[in-house]
């Protein structure tokens, strides 16, 4: 039996790790993981572990699935083959390389033939244990009867080196050559000769790494004197190992991936217009809106943009309302109401995760702190029970718990965000009037969002919420399920203490989405910072640090758990967050924090934790008065500033800040990209849009009963003359919108020539 867990790789940058699994050869994750993809990459892979405790974890295969291949399994719930784990077939990077022949005439009037490789630069080389690597190269000229090899200079702490390195090789000699040779000339077939540049990672006193190689012909100068080209670098032997992939196991993926090119604001008006508009079509069947989620294949593909766009324009409650009356209509018992996976339940979901985090922070973070750094078990099934409970004890600590924690809930609601309580003021509205003789019924419309939908699920699985760090242990999981469960049992039960919660995040006074004046913990983790300005003999300039950000300030601490912070910055103090170049210290995934002293240097562990805290600092701190305009994208090193060489360190900043945020703005949204996804939907969904077009002119023409299912059976049409106009606009929307898509896509494909940076040709492995 193992113990396991799985990863999730942009090629070897780790940004996603599941829970463990215990005890188990078949071990089911159930978890999903939603993160936009900020850099390029090759691979998207997956690898799964065993877990150890005393040494490394255990590799027990991977699925590595290439870039262009994600829209092939995308939307597909998919097993795949795991393969084997081999360090030769860690590969990503390309390399830059230039070759030329040329001809010497020797002192005897003979000619000879010279190979000269030029090794210019490689190209996102993978992380080495979380840190750029230390590369070089060894450029090989290999035939039938020789292998000259040579080797470029090793470049410190870079994924990106710049090598500019140019080696010699000869390809024939003249017949009057008289010392011995490895090779004999007359037998030497320029057609088998080819160049290989092999990339390792320098390991001072450990073995070298492998990084990739290609193999180019050297033929390819057959018809021209030189040849100039990226290339990609490639696995070595191809992992040829005799390991049978069966005996690894299978992996199930559901993968959704989704690639969009967003084109000026001024493209988009039409149809964010005809968007905007949904709220008020009668009925709401026959909106843009509600058609975009009838015709695609998954309606959360739809929600998630759909819920963006309308909450930026403020266009959310009244479009949820109108749905959620349509859903009503079909409810016939006051039990079963907004318990079904329809377009408004998702819509209140998608709404409630993206403005609910503050508040889940409020009212839930400081009793799961409690609940999960505790050890109490709150286990109650005697199957369960670990030799040495006490079912009594434990049935005390889950009261405990559950009494400390619902008790918080009901005391939250001026907590609750104001697009919250607006919705459930319509949602009670409404239930009230579809089930008039149900008292109860206003009630658990709300409870069945609060607490099944929002509080339940964020107690079970907290770090999804970014309310813990990390995945809790085991035994925690099954206290944190216990009471879930009995918060979504207790929000279904009538209470004189619950129905004033749900009488108050329900009313129509206005609220606060602050609503307290406690600190509120926002993020934490593990970190490297650079020295503030304090150089010490023999300590490193980067140093591991546990980092902590509330509503109040961003601190760090040497371990986890630490009261005492070594350094302290108020959020009120913030004027910029801003990404580093990589250039400043030749590391990756750096963020700079510009306050009133000198600005904080960190560096993430991967791109995704990078993003997530620029994102959330600058959400913190939008709303302060003196935040800069300008910064500088490099740091201030040796006297100048290394991006405009600006001599004094209080010169203004040389490029734009890209992170400033409206402070009316609830959430940081960029409606063109919101849009476009739409548009991307509308345009994936067309063959459908086609057959709810000839569904509605089938019901307006036969107004008959319907004796056997047909195509438009699926589709919600109560008006079939509105739902039609609405089509015709949106394909009109979507036609306008396919020209400057055609052009950029042609651009793209004529202006990337194969062998360019941006479309590399695809090196030679053995």
């Amino acid at each position: 039996m193992r113990d396991c867990f799985c990863t999730i790789n942009l090629d070897q940058e780790e940004v996603y790790r599941t829970q463990v699994v215990e005890k188990s050869l078949s071990p089911f994750f159930s978890e999903e993981f939603y993160f936009e993809i900020p850099r390029t990459f090759q691979y998207l892979s997956f690898y799964v572990y065993d877990k150890n405790v005393l040494q490394r974890d255990l590799r027990i295969g991977k699925v590595a699935i290439k870039k262009e291949d994600l829209c092939n399994h995308s939307g597909k719930e998919t097993w795949f083959s795991l393969q084997p784990v081999d360090s030769n077939s860690e590969v990503q990077g390309k390399v830059h390389l230039e070759l030329k022949l040329n001809e010497l005439i020797t002192e005897n009037g003979t000619v000879c033939q010279q190979l000269v490789v030029h090794i210019m630069a490689c190209h996102g080389l993978p992380l080495i244990n979380g840190q750029s690597c230390d590369p070089y190269a060894t450029v090989s000229l290999v035939g039938p009867s020789r292998n000259d090899q040579k080797k470029t200079k090793v470049k410190k702490k870079t994924s990106n080196p710049q090598f500019n390195e140019i080696f010699y090789f000869e390809v024939t000699r003249s017949s009057s050559y008289t010392r011995k040779s490895q090779f004999q000339v007359e037998e030497e077939d320029i057609e088998k000769l080819e160049i290989r540049i092999d990339l390792w990672n320098n390991g001072n006193l450990v073995q070298d790494i492998f990084l990739g190689e290609i193999k180019v012909p050297v033929n390819v100068l057959r018809n021209d004197s030189s040849h100039q080209a990226w290339y990609l670098l490639q696995p070595r032997d191809n992992g040829n190992k005799s390991s049978k992939t069966d005996d690894l196991g299978s992996l199930r993926l559901n993968i959704c991936y989704t690639e969009d090119y967003v084109l000026p604001s001024e493209y988009y008006g039409p149809l964010k217009t005809l968007l905007l508009k949904s709220p008020d079509v009668q009925p709401i069947s026959a909106s843009a809106a509600y058609i975009l989620g009838e015709i695609c294949r998954d309606k959360n593909d739809a929600v998630l943009p759909l819920v963006r766009l309308l909450l930026h324009h403020d266009k959310l409650v009244p479009f949820a309302t109108a749905v959620a009356e349509l859903d009503l209509k079909d409810t016939q018992d006051a039990n079963t109401i907004f318990r079904g996976n329809s377009m408004a339940t998702r819509c209140l979901d998608e709404m409630m995760k993206i403005v609910g985090g503050h508040y889940l922070k409020v009212t839930l973070k400081p009793i799961l702190d409690e609940i999960c750094e505790s050890s109490k078990s709150c286990e109650i099934d005697p199957i369960k029970l670990k030799e040495g409970d006490n079912v009594e004890n434990n049935k005390e600590n889950l009261r405990y718990y559950v009494d400390k924690l619902f008790s918080t809930i009901v005391k939250s609601s001026m907590s609750c965000p104001t697009v919250m309580c607006d919705t459930f003021y319509s949602l009670r509205q409404m239930a009230t009037q579809r089930f008039p003789n149900d008292p109860h019924v206003q009630y658990s419309a709300v409870s069945s969002f609060v607490f099944l939908r929002f509080f339940a699920v964020a107690v079970v699985s907290p770090h999804t919420f970014h309310l813990r760090p990390h995945h809790p242990d085991p035994q925690t999981i099954r206290t944190l399920t216990l009471i879930s469960k009995t918060i979504q049992t207790l929000g279904s039960w009538g209470s004189l203490s619950k129905s004033k919660f749900l009488d108050e995040i329900s009313s129509t006074e206005t609220k606060e989405s602050s609503g307290t004046s406690e600190p509120v913990h926002l993020k934490e983790g593990e970190m490297y910072k650079r020295a503030q300005g304090r150089t010490r003999i023999g300590k490193k300039n980067f140093k591991k640090r546990w980092f902590c950000l509330t509503s109040r300030e961003l601190t760090y601490h040497k371990q986890p758990g630490s009261k005492d912070a070594i350094y302290t910055i108020p959020v009120k103090n913030i004027l910029a967050v801003e990404k580093l170049e990589e250039s400043s210290f030749n590391k990756k995934n750096m963020f700079q924090v510009i306050h009133m002293e000198k600005p904080l240097y960190v560096q993430a562990n991967n791109c995704v934790e990078a993003n997530e805290w620029i994102d959330v600092l600058c959400r913190v701190s939008r709303c302060n008065q003196n935040r800069l305009s300008f910064y500088h994208p490099s740091a201030y090193l040796n006297g100048n500033w290394l991006c405009c060489l600006e001599t004094s360190e209080n010169a203004l900043g040389c490029q734009p800040c890209t992170a400033g945020v409206p402070a009316d703005i609830q959430i940081d949204i960029d409606e063109d990209r919101e849009t476009e996804r739409i548009y991307s939907l509308f345009t994936l969904s067309l063959l459908k849009l086609q057959k709810m077009e000839e569904a509605c002119g089938t019901i307006a023409v036969y107004q008959g009963p319907q004796k056997e299912p047909d195509d438009y059976s699926n589709f919600v049409i109560e008006d079939s003359v509105t739902t039609f106009k609405t089509i015709q606009q949106i394909k009109s929307i979507i036609e306008k919108l396919d020209e400057p898509h055609e052009k950029y896509r042609k651009k793209r494909s004529s202006s990337a020539k194969y062998g360019s940076k941006e479309n590399p040709i695809v090196g030679k492995a053995s």
